[in-house]
């Protein structure tokens, strides 16, 4: 499976832009998810064959902040996105995760939950 970028709430296309222009080179899938799409386990949303979708669609509100979700990536990829992420001049994205085997079932608004409440006793504790 080719490394892929799940976007969440990148709704200022220069922002998606320069982004997706600075993970280039590393020639990974870079995929927008939107909104309607947050009740989908990520698992599934990523691609992953053995992670079902389900019924609905989500009409609630928007994420209160971007989010990257890296699939399929080594070490050493997770480690260039994270760099190109950073030097692509759109500044600072705290909501970022790699797919596991722990989280591909959970559903987008469960996946930022977690990632929101582990950047925020970071950022106590930092």
């Amino acid at each position: 499976m080719k490394g892929t970028i799940l976007l969440f709430h990148f709704s200022d296309r220069d922002r998606r832009n320069k982004l997706a222009k600075a993970l280039f080179p590393l020639h990974l899938k870079i995929t927008v998810v939107s909104k309607e799409s947050y009740l989908q386990p990520v698992g599934y949303l990523a691609g992953i064959k053995s992670v079902l979708p389900v019924e609905g669609s989500y009409e609630g509100e928007e994420l209160d902040g971007e989010m990257v979700l890296m699939v399929g990536l080594t070490g050493a990829q997770v480690d260039a996105a994270l760099k190109a992420i950073r030097k692509s001049g759109i500044g600072p994205i705290p909501y970022k995760a790699v797919l596991t085997a722990a989280n591909q079932e959970w559903d987008v608004l469960k996946l930022y939950q977690e990632i929101k409440s582990e950047h925020q006793k970071m950022s106590e504790n930092g």
